[in-house]
C-alpha cells in the first residue's frame, strides 16, 4: 500500500530545502511528555520526525526530558530549552496546556509547536475563551475518522466480538471511542450482521496494571476476539490477556504494530487508528525555517482528511493493516474517499455520557477503575 499520512499542508509542499537562509537563527527543542523517545507512540513519533527534519536541513535539534509527569516539570524544560538558545519548543501531548499558558508569554521570541493540545485544553488550562498567542500554534486530529476506519476494517475483516478499552474519557479518547463504535455500526448493517457485540470501557488512565488486564482476561476469556486499546501504554493491559487466547489488539495514534506484536506475539495487531504527527512536525518546521511562521502562530488547526488519496491524509490506518477477504486496500481506499467526498459522514459529537448505535450491541461498562 502506499505510504500513509504524506505531508499535506499544500500551502508548504515547498518548504524546507536543504539549505535555508533561515537555518542558521532556527534551533529546535522538543520536550518529552511523560514517556521517553523510545515508547513507540507520540514521544517517539515527534522525536524521529524533528531529528529527521533537523538532520536534513542543518537545523541543531536536541530534547529534554521532565523529571517528573507534572506542568512544573514540562515548564522547567521549557525554561532549559530557552536558555540554552533553542527558538522553536515542540510538545507532543494534551498535558502540555498548562505549561504552555505559563510559559507563551514569557517567552515571545520562541514558536511554540503543540500537537493534541486542543483549544479546550488553553481555555481550560489559562481561563480565558479562545485562548491564542501569536507565538504558538497546535494541530489537533479527528481522531473520529481514524476510529471509524478501524471499526469499518475490524467488522469487515469478519471479528465481530470487540471491544474499545480506552485511556481517561477525554475528549480526543472519546472521538476515537464513538468512531469506533459508528465504523462498526456501519459496516454491520452493511453485512447485514446481527450478532456483532462491542465492550466498551475506560482505564481511567494512560497505562496499563493488573486490574486493567484482569478486566480485559474477562473480555478476552468471555469470546472478545479484538480490543482497540486508546491511550498511550494503555495498550499492555490488553496486550497481556490477548496473548493468553490469540486475541487480537488495534493500536492508537501511531502504527502499533512494532511494540504490540514484538511484545506479545507476531500478528497480534491487525490495525492501528493513526494520526499524522510526523508530517505535522515537518510541515511547521519548514514554514518556521521558511519564515512563514504568520501562517500558523496563533491557530489551533483541526487536521484530518485533505484528499481521496490516503496519502494525503492527517488520519490514517497504516500499511501494516492485517487486509484480507473483505476489506483489501481497495476497500480501504474506496472508504477513505467516500469518507472525504461526505458519502460517509462521522459525528465528533462527544457530549452523550456514552456510545450508542443501531444494530451492534454496545456492553458499556464505564471506568474500570
Amino acid at each position: 500500500m502506499k505510504k500513509v499520512i504524506a505531508l499535506a499542508l499544500t500551502a508548504v509542499m515547498a518548504l524546507a530545502p536543504v539549505s535555508s537562509v533561515f537555518a542558521e537563527d532556527m534551533r529546535v527543542a522538543m520536550v518529552t511528555d511523560y514517556g521517553d523517545i523510545n515508547d513507540q507512540s507520540f514521544n517517539q513519533t515527534t522525536y524521529e520526525a524533528c531529528k529527521e527534519y533537523c538532520e536534513e536541513n542543518a537545523v541543531d535539534f536536541t530534547y529534554y526530558k521532565p523529571e517528573g509527569d507534572s506542568t512544573a516539570d514540562r515548564a522547567a524544560m521549557i525554561d532549559m530549552a530557552a536558555a540554552d538558545g533553542y527558538t522553536v519548543v515542540v510538545m507532543p501531548g494534551y498535558a502540555f496546556a498548562e505549561a504552555i499558558v505559563e510559559e507563551a508569554d514569557m517567552y515571545p521570541d520562541v514558536k511554540f509547536v503543540a500537537l493534541d493540545v486542543s483549544q479546550y485544553d488553553l481555555d481550560t488550562a489559562s481561563g480565558e475563551e479562545g485562548y491564542t498567542r501569536d507565538n504558538v500554534y497546535s494541530a489537533v486530529y479527528q481522531e473520529e475518522l481514524a476510529g471509524y476506519m478501524a471499526g469499518v476494517a475490524a467488522v469487515k475483516l469478519g471479528y465481530t466480538k470487540l471491544g474499545f478499552l480506552g485511556g481517561m474519557a477525554v475528549p480526543a479518547v472519546i472521538r476515537y471511542g464513538y468512531g469506533f463504535v459508528q465504523g462498526a455500526d456501519d459496516a454491520a448493517a452493511e453485512l447485514g450482521l446481527t450478532d456483532v457485540e462491542i465492550n466498551y470501557a475506560y482505564g481511567n488512565q494512560f497505562y496499563g496494571d493488573a486490574d486493567i488486564t484482569a478486566a480485559m482476561d474477562t473480555w478476552y476469556s468471555n469470546g472478545t476476539e479484538v480490543v482497540f486499546a486508546c491511550g498511550g501504554g494503555i495498550y499492555t493491559s490488553a496486550g497481556e490477556a490477548a496473548e493468553k487466547t490469540d486475541g487480537k489488539v488495534i493500536g492508537v495514534d501511531v502504527d502499533q504494530k512494532g511494540i504490540i506484536d514484538g511484545s506479545y506475539g507476531d500478528g497480534m495487531t491487525i490495525t492501528s487508528a493513526m494520526k499524522g504527527l510526523s508530517p505535522t512536525v515537518k510541515t511547521l518546521l519548514g514554514a518556521i525555517e521558511n519564515d512563514q511562521w504568520a501562517d500558523f502562530g496563533g491557530k489551533v488547526e483541526t487536521l484530518g482528511l485533505v484528499g481521496a488519496d490516503p496519502e494525503l491524509n492527517y488520519v490514517a490506518l497504516p500499511e501494516t493493516t492485517a487486509f484480507g477477504d473483505g476489506f483489501e486496500e481497495a476497500d480501504y481506499d474506496a472508504l477513505v474517499a467516500a469518507m472525504f467526498n461526505g458519502e460517509i459522514e462521522v459525528s465528533n459529537d462527544t457530549e452523550a455520557p456514552e456510545p450508542t448505535a443501531e444494530t451492534v450491541k454496545i456492553n458499556f461498562q464505564g471506568n474500570l477503575k
